[in-house]
């Protein structure tokens, strides 16, 4: 790992750890997240990630929530762009309080919207770089990292800055779709193929990553094969809903070991039943409780980076079923970020 430790930040395991403060001392949150009231509704104001500041720095952030409203690597239905968009508007609805989890999050955890980073609309992989390089000093300064997408190509700009600083990095993955696909109608760089990208730049270590929730049909099948032979851990939907959320932890413990960590939920994962707004359904997938527990699972496991992505606002119901399931899901995410810090 790279960088020199900063002060305000601890280094636990692989990843740096900000300095948890008294929680009547952190400087970012929702305005009533330490309240016993609530100073205004909560649908009022501007629209940012469960009604956190918007700030231009991550200084002082634990965790900075990013948009990245790209769609250009999509090979099916578009509107990813508008992802980052609809999971803030339906994130307004979230507590600071995780019952499920017994975790006061928000006045926990510092957590600030650090708006969305600079994209180059057609162009794949000149975005790609340019997430990277914005979010690199972010990752750097001890900050993780919650981006909320975009199709799944993003991730790749993401892992890019978080291997340039922690190195090589676990990869716990929640998706429909494996993702290490090589070339589509003559392009490498498609939300099909980040994680094969990452494997060929040095970025990710399959031996010390899980790849759980694959489904659908194939082109052949080499196609199912792949991630296997790639080096990835693979737990099909159809295995994966016959094992109980325990097992699937310790299952990704046993396997991502000692080491920096990413763990990336694609909202296909879900059933479309339950999120049909994204870009390429596929049927017989978890339902939104599932992916939860699933979650919940990880309890302990420290990660440098999350993302949600996938979401497709065009193509959800009236209700936005897969905006609240993502917004909910990443809630999730920094619920598991307060439980790291304090395992």
């Amino acid at each position: 790992m790279s960088g020199g430790q900063t002060p305000g930040h601890v280094c636990v395991g692989a990843c740096w750890y900000r300095r948890r403060v008294p929680s009547g001392d952190l400087p970012y949150g929702p305005p009533d997240a330490l309240a016993t009231s609530l100073a205004a509704p909560r649908y009022t104001g501007v629209k940012t990630f469960a009604r956190c500041p918007l700030r231009e720095s991550a200084e002082g952030v634990d965790l900075a929530v990013l948009g990245v409203p790209f769609d250009t690597g999509t090979t099916m239905r578009p509107g990813t762009r508008f992802g980052p968009e609809a999971i803030r508007s339906a994130s307004t609805m979230l507590r600071p309080y995780n019952p499920v989890q017994d975790v006061q999050v928000f006045g926990r955890l510092s957590v600030a919207d650090l708006g969305d980073v600079r994209v180059t609309p057609g162009n794949a992989e000149r975005t790609v770089a340019q997430i990277a390089e914005q979010l690199e000093p972010i990752v750097r300064s001890g900050t993780r990292t919650l981006s909320l997408g975009g199709d799944h190509l993003i991730v790749l700009g993401e892992l890019r800055a978080h291997a340039t600083v922690h190195g090589p990095v676990g990869i716990v993955l929640l998706d429909a779709h494996a993702d290490v696909w090589d070339v589509y109608c003559g392009e490498r760089y498609y939300h099909g193929s980040p994680f094969r990208r990452a494997l060929e730049e040095g970025l990710v270590d399959p031996t010390r990553s899980l790849l759980a929730g694959m489904r659908g049909s194939l082109y052949g099948p080499g196609d199912a094969a792949m991630p296997v032979d790639l080096g990835f851990d693979v737990i099909p939907c159809e295995e994966l809903v016959t094992i109980s959320y325990k097992e699937y932890g310790e299952r990704v413990r046993e396997r991502v070991g000692e080491g920096p960590l990413f763990l990336s939920f694609d909202i296909d994962v879900l059933d479309p039943a339950f999120a049909p707004g994204t870009g390429t359904p596929e049927a017989g997938g978890l339902s939104t409780r599932e992916a939860l527990g699933y979650l919940r699972a990880l309890r302990g496991l420290r990660f440098s980076g999350y993302d949600v992505v996938e979401v497709s606002p065009p193509y959800d119901s009236p209700g936005q079923p897969t905006a609240v399931a993502a917004a909910t899901v990443a809630y999730e995410l920094l619920t598991l970020d307060v439980l790291a810090g304090e395992a």
